[in-house]
Parts: structure tokens; C-alpha cells; sequence
């Protein structure tokens, strides 16, 4: 077999070992651009759990790369000279050069043949390669020739970056935060051998171009960067090496393979510095590549599929997971607003994968320190309160936890009236111990229903069903319970979801939206509504939050979000009037704050009022960030008390990118930057999620929707798993504490000595 290698990178060259020392006959050619000993950035960066699985590969290229790697277990997070110091992290980190020699040195010991300053412009001369493996790095020659055949996708993020050295020594990876009058910097930096630091610099586009940096200047990049770093360089100076500023690039590929060519390391797939995992990603993908090729030597398009089998998911994993990171740092002008302790604690867990839990296992110290200083925060004397167990208040509705049951659907009206099904769903929940819940959506009126099994609030009889839930509520539990007005709009007359989504009824209503496009082909054209129709759906959510009002509910909650009739206003997706109700921002919100303000009118001013929006489409030339930003304002000053922030299904052709707690972002920025509250929801399946959301400021509320069908006990376990003592448990269950309170007790220990024992040891 002959395989080329183009690019001498970490990935090609462990590829390049591993495969020969598999298969020793194998002619296997490597070819690098730039000299042996050029090396572009200055570290690198890597888990023990990575170490470990270099270790069973190649013990002697482990035992040369350990050898020289500088260690530490300590994570710093520094702001303007305030630090804190979290252990038990387990990383290492070693210069880049060097590990490119000790990997170049075992090329050579299992004959693998280097060239060096060869550049590779045509594939032609590997012709009579049975594989090319295309490791040339971010900037591949050789996938862009073919990128349309591998289907490349490549997105410049938006913050600036630049990669330098320096002789500081430090102890621990640091992050390095500093306002300025221009906006905030941050040094993400580490050691990586005796005398030599990484230190990479990353602002905002608008902070850079404010405090006058320019791409290429690298002498006065170093000079302003030491001068904003002063402090944290200590009299050290900064090295550049090609240190140019540039805009980190996320690229995809839908194909790694075409025909013998297989792409490897940044060619392939790029994952954000801030979770270090660019080199760590090319040497496992080279493993598997690896792997694939030895076991199927006869058949190398098996062998290409089997290398994509066995990554692909792990490569997307850690890609969403840098960039839920990236992210973070691009909005780290909003969170650089919070107190010191709860910004660290968001710098440690922006990713997401990190939770309150995993911290608590790594340093105690550090996750008590945070949960204690939210709760003097909000004034609770018990400083280890769970943060999903403090109480809240809107108006003067109070709530004795966060967790909020969120709107699910039932479909299991008649007529519009409600039934005994109802009765125990609801009932259920608050027995549960939910602390506030928001009703399925409620038509206003019988064309303002999705479908056939909706429920309206209209009649006497319809006020009276209700009644007859929240006096349940009210009478054997301590939750609240709102009701979610609503109107279905284009979205209405289809069948129950149990005969399919979005399936027209055979004979329909009238359909009404802010312009005449149907949801999607083959559902029925809605009108587009004029003056008087706006003016008669006033009228119906007026009435119906009399009825409301009447029936006792506590808050009510506006659905103006996922494509139903008030939210096709909001988006540039269905709303395309050319009148004063379409255009502008601000025109588009000018009925939404008019049904608002009408509700707000008739509703008890003692009670709290919600709006329910989606912050994102999914879907090209969709709702822009700015737009969600100028209608949370909008709702705040026509006095909204808290949004309820979602995402999606505006438009049938959405592309949600799901994932844990995969809202949350939305709602941070809406809270962070318009300081209002919110409830987030999506995907969010745990307590120490909950705990983890609140921590952070990106919510106020929590709502659950599937966690809570099969398990309507959700909160009393949850409140057993953090031995909370809870004062609501109807006391016809009390005697269950002492079975279900000593058994999450233990199932919490045997978790917590797993992840224990799984944790990397102390390099100290």
C-alpha cells in the first residue's frame, strides 16, 4: 500500500506512525510545505484523558511527548486583578514545536519518509497513491480544489484573535480578563514549558477597530497588548511569530472522503481555541483513520466510511461545544457585568458540558463559594439553598421554587371545554411541587384554535372547568398557575398530532396572519388581517382575560412565539405588510403591544403578565438578534414582567440546532441586555442543569415540558436528590420522605464516586 500525506501537522504525522507500525511494508510518504522546524503558534494543548488513549496507541511517542509536557490541575479566571483559582483539572501542555520534532523523530524510527519544504499544488504526482490523506491544515489546498465534492462549509465568527507568546511563567491556565474604555480584552493563557507561555488575545470587532489595532502590525499589536496587560505580563514582554489578528474560522465538511482522498485535522473540521481542542480533535481523528485503514486494507472506501462512522459524531460533539464557547466570549462584553464569582462560575461552564456538579467534584471550595454568594445575593440566610429551591417574585405573585411547568399542549378538549384529564394533568404537577404553571395555549376564540382539541375560555361553562383546576391548585399545593392566552393564526385548522403534524382538517376555518402565506404547501391560505380584524382580536383577548381574571389564575402568559398569529407579526419570515403594521421593527410591533396592553388593561394589576416569543427562526433571513432585542425592550416598557424566551417553528423549513439547555443563550441575552427577567426552556433534564442555568443569570425560571409528562413527581425527586426540605408535600404523602429522601441520598453518592473515579489525578 502507498499512502501520501499532505501536511506535517500533529494529525499526519501520528496518522503517519500508527499506520506504519501496523502495517511495516506500507510506503508511506509525508509532505510538509514548511521547513522541519517551523512551527506557526507557540503551544498546545491536552486532557490526561487524551494522554491515556496516546498512551495505548504509541507508547514510545507517549512516553517522548510526556516527557516534555508541562502539567497543571489549576484553572484561573482574573478580571481587572481580582482572581480566583479553580482545581482538579487535569491538563497539560507542551510546546508545539516540540511535539512536532518528538513526532517527526518517531516518523523517522518507523521509516516513515519526511519531505520538508514541499508544497503540494497538483495531486497528479501521487497518482499511483492508494491514499491521500489531506492534513494541510485549515487553509487546505487541497480541499478547497474539491470543495464542492466535500461539501466544505466555512464561517468566519466574529471576535478577532491573536496568537503570541511570552517568558511569563504561570501555574495554571488563566484566563486573563480586562476592561478597557474601548471594551473588554481576554488572554487565554498557559505554560507550556519551562519560561515559555501561550497567550492568546481575543476582543470584539467594535473593541478592536475602537482601540486602533490593525491586522498585520505586529510590533504595535505587541505594544498595545502589554500596555492593556501590564499587569498580568509583570515586566515580561510578548513574542509574536506570524501574529497577525485574524477571525477564527468554523469549518464543516458534509464529505470527508472523495474518491482516495480522506481529510484530517483543521482541513476537516475546526474547533474553537477557548476549549483547546484543535490538536487534541487531529490526533484522535488520525487514530481512528488509522484504525480504519489497518482493518480494511483491501477496501479503503469502507475503510473512509468506517473513519466516518466512528467521528463524525464526536466531531460535531466537540464542534457545538466550541462554539457554544466561542460564543460566550463574543458576548463577554454582557457578562464582564456580572459580580466577580458569578462570572467566573459562567467562564467555567459557558460550554455547557461543564454543570454546578462537575465543578463540585473538581473544587468544592470553588462551587460553594458561588452557590453561597448567590444566596446572600438574594437575601436567603441558608447559603447552601439549591438555587431551583429559592423563592421568586413577580409582582405580587410569589413562587416557592424556579421550576416552571411549561405550556404542553393536550389536544384533549371538546368543544373547548376542558375535562377531568385536565383536572389530574395539571393537579398532578402542582402536587408535584412545580412552583409556577403555565397552561397548554388557550384560544381566544374558536378560529384562533390550532385544532379541533384546543381549549377556549368563553362560556361559562369553559370558565367554570377552569375554575375547578386552579381551586385544586391552590387548595393542595403552594404552585401557581397562569393561563397562556393565544391565538393559532395561519398555523390553525389541522388535525390532532396524534393523525399526523400539520395535516389541514378536511373543512377548516377562516384562517387568519399578518400576511397571506401559508405555514407550509398544502395548508390552507390565511388572510391577511386589516383594521377591523385587528380590532375584533383585541376584543377576544380582552374578554378572555375577564374570563381569566374570573377563574382565578395568578399570571397570564401571551403566546407570541412560534409562528402562531401575534409572533407572524414579529418575524421578516411572515410578516411582509407594506403598511404601518409591517417594515420596521417597530412597526411589526405595533399590534403585538396592542393586544398586550389591552390585556395588561383588564388584568389585575397585583398579577404578573408574560410574553412568550421566539428569539430565533432557525431558518435564513430570519428574526436578527437586534430585532429580539428591540422587542423584549418594547415589551419591558409597556410593562411585561417577564419573557418567556423561545425558539423556532415560525416556518416549516426550520433547521433547529438542538442541544442540551440549547435556549438558554437566547434568554441570557434578552435578561443580560435588556435587564428583564426570563424563563428559559429547551432540552434541560436535570436538577444540576437548573442549578447551573440560575447560577449563571442566563434565566430566572426554568420550564420544563417533556421531563415533566412521564414524571410529574419530577421536583420531589429532584428536591430528595439535594436532601431540600421541602414544606409542601400534602401530608397524605409525607410518610414517603422517609423511603424516596435516603434513597436519592445514596443514588447521588454512587454518582458522585463514579465521576470521582473517573476524574484525573492530581499532577501535583
Amino acid at each position: 500500500m502507498k499512502i501520501a500525506v499532505i501536511g506535517g501537522g500533529p494529525g499526519g504525522l501520528y496518522f503517519s506512525i500508527l499506520v506504519k507500525k501496523a502495517i511495516p511494508d506500507c510506503q508511506i510518504d509525508l509532505y510538509e510545505r514548511n521547513k522541519a522546524d517551523d512551527s506557526f503558534g507557540f503551544g498546545v494543548v491536552f486532557s490526561d484523558e487524551t494522554l491515556s488513549e496516546f498512551l495505548t496507541r504509541d507508547p514510545k511517542s507517549y512516553n517522548l511527548i510526556r516527557s516534555r509536557f508541562a502539567y497543571w490541575d489549576d484553572l484561573d479566571v482574573a478580571r481587572n486583578g481580582e482572581k480566583i483559582r479553580i482545581t482538579g483539572n487535569g491538563f497539560c501542555g507542551c510546546s508545539r514545536k516540540t511535539l512536532l520534532q518528538l513526532l517527526q523523530q518517531r516518523c523517522k524510527e518507523e521509516a516513515v519518509n519526511l519531505h520538508f519544504e514541499h508544497n503540494v499544488d497538483d495531486l497528479l504526482q501521487f497518482k499511483d497513491a492508494d491514499v491521500i490523506v489531506a492534513g494541510d491544515g485549515i487553509n487546505s489546498g487541497i480541499r478547497e480544489q474539491f470543495k464542492e465534492d466535500f461539501g466544505t462549509t466555512t464561517v468566519l465568527q466574529k471576535n478577532k484573535f491573536v496568537w503570541m507568546g511570552s517568558t511569563k511563567p504561570l501555574d495554571a491556565f488563566t484566563y486573563f480578563f480586562r476592561e478597557t474604555p474601548h471594551g473588554t480584552f481576554v488572554a487565554h493563557t498557559y505554560q507550556y514549558e519551562e519560561g515559555m507561555s501561550t497567550w492568546i488575545f481575543e476582543t470584539t470587532e467594535n473593541t478592536w477597530e475602537k482601540a486602533g489595532f490593525e491586522t498585520t502590525n505586529e510590533e504595535d499589536t505587541i505594544q498595545k497588548l502589554s500596555d492593556i496587560f501590564k499587569e498580568e505580563l509583570d515586566g515580561h514582554g510578548l513574542i509574536s511569530n506570524r501574529s497577525h489578528w485574524r477571525n477564527f474560522p468554523i469549518i464543516t465538511n458534509k464529505n470527508w472522503y472523495k474518491d482516495n482522498v480522506v481529510l484530517l485535522g483543521d482541513a476537516k473540521a475546526t474547533a474553537h481555541y477557548s476549549i483547546g481542542s484543535g490538536t487534541k480533535l487531529a490526533m484522535e481523528c488520525a487514530i481512528a483513520l488509522a484504525d480504519s485503514i489497518v482493518e480494511n486494507q483491501d477496501n479503503i472506501q469502507k475503510a473512509f466510511q468506517e473513519y466516518d462512522n466512528k467521528r463524525r459524531q464526536r466531531v460535531e460533539m466537540i464542534q457545538h461545544a466550541a462554539k457554544v464557547s466561542l460564543e460566550w466570549f463574543e458576548d463577554m462584553d454582557r457578562h464582564i457585568k456580572h459580580n466577580f464569582l458569578p462570572f467566573a462560575f459562567g467562564v467555567m461552564t459557558r460550554s455547557k458540558k461543564v454543570t454546578f456538579e462537575n465543578l463540585a467534584i473538581r473544587d468544592s471550595s470553588f462551587t460553594d463559594a458561588v452557590l453561597a454568594n448567590f444566596n446572600q445575593s438574594i437575601g436567603n440566610e441558608n447559603l447552601k439553598n439549591p438555587p431551583a429551591f429559592s423563592t421568586y417574585y413577580l409582582r405580587k405573585m410569589h413562587l416557592q421554587n424556579r421550576i416552571v411547568m411549561a405550556p404542553m399542549e393536550q389536544y384533549s378538549a371538546e368543544n373547548g371545554l376542558i375535562s377531568d384529564w385536565h383536572l389530574v394533568h395539571y393537579g398532578s404537577r402542582a402536587i408535584g411541587g412545580v412552583g409556577l404553571i403555565i397552561t397548554e395555549s388557550v384560544a381566544v376564540s374558536d378560529i384562533g384554535k390550532v385544532t379541533l382539541g384546543c381549549a377556549t375560555i368563553n362560556t361559562k361553562e369553559q370558565i367554570d372547568s377552569w375554575k375547578k383546576v386552579i381551586e385544586f391548585v391552590h387548595k393542595n399545593s403552594k404552585a401557581k398557575i397562569a393561563i397562556q392566552l393565544g391565538h393559532s393564526g395561519r398555523r390553525g385548522g389541522v388535525k390532532l398530532p396524534s393523525e399526523g403534524y400539520n395535516i389541514p382538517l378536511e373543512k377548516s376555518w377562516d384562517l387568519l396572519s399578518a400576511s397571506a402565506i401559508p405555514y407550509k404547501n398544502g395548508m390552507p391560505v390565511p388572510k391577511e388581517m386589516d383594521a377591523e380584524d385587528m380590532k375584533m382580536v383585541i376584543s377576544e383577548f380582552i374578554q378572555a382575560t375577564e374570563n381569566a381574571e374570573e377563574a382565578g389564575f395568578d399570571m397570564i402568559e401571551i403566546q407570541a412565539n412560534h409562528g402562531f398569529l401575534l409572533a407572524s407579526f414579529l418575524s421578516p419570515l411572515t410578516n411582509l405588510r407594506t403598511d404601518e403594521f409591517g417594515g420596521s421593527i417597530e412597526n411589526k410591533l405595533k399590534f403585538p403591544l396592542e393586544v398586550f396592553k389591552a390585556v395588561r388593561e383588564n388584568f389585575d394589576q397585583n398579577k404578573p403578565i408574560s410574553i412568550r416569543i421566539s428569539a430565533f427562526d432557525w431558518a435564513e433571513n430570519g428574526i436578527s438578534e437586534a430585532d429580539v432585542l428591540e422587542i423584549a425592550k418594547a415589551f419591558k416598557e409597556s410593562g411585561v414582567d417577564i419573557i418567556n424566551v423561545s425558539t423556532g417553528y415560525t416556518v416549516a423549513k426550520q433547521k433547529p440546532g438542538y442541544g442540551r439547555m440549547y435556549q438558554t443563550p437566547f434568554s441570557d441575552a434578552i435578561k443580560n441586555t435588556i435587564d428583564i427577567p426570563t424563563i428559559t426552556t429547551g432540552t434541560i433534564q436535570d436538577i444540576d442543569q437548573i442549578n447551573t442555568i440560575i447560577l449563571n443569570g442566563r434565566a430566572d425560571l426554568v420550564a420544563l415540558g417533556r421531563p415533566l409528562l412521564l414524571d410529574p413527581n419530577f421536583v420531589r425527586n429532584a428536591q430528595a436528590y439535594e436532601q431540600f426540605e421541602a414544606n409542601d408535600i400534602p401530608w397524605q404523602y409525607e410518610s414517603g420522605i422517609s423511603h424516596l429522601y435516603p434513597y436519592k441520598l445514596s443514588e447521588r453518592k454512587a454518582v458522585e464516586t463514579m465521576k470521582r473515579e473517573l476524574k484525573p489525578e492530581s499532577h501535583k
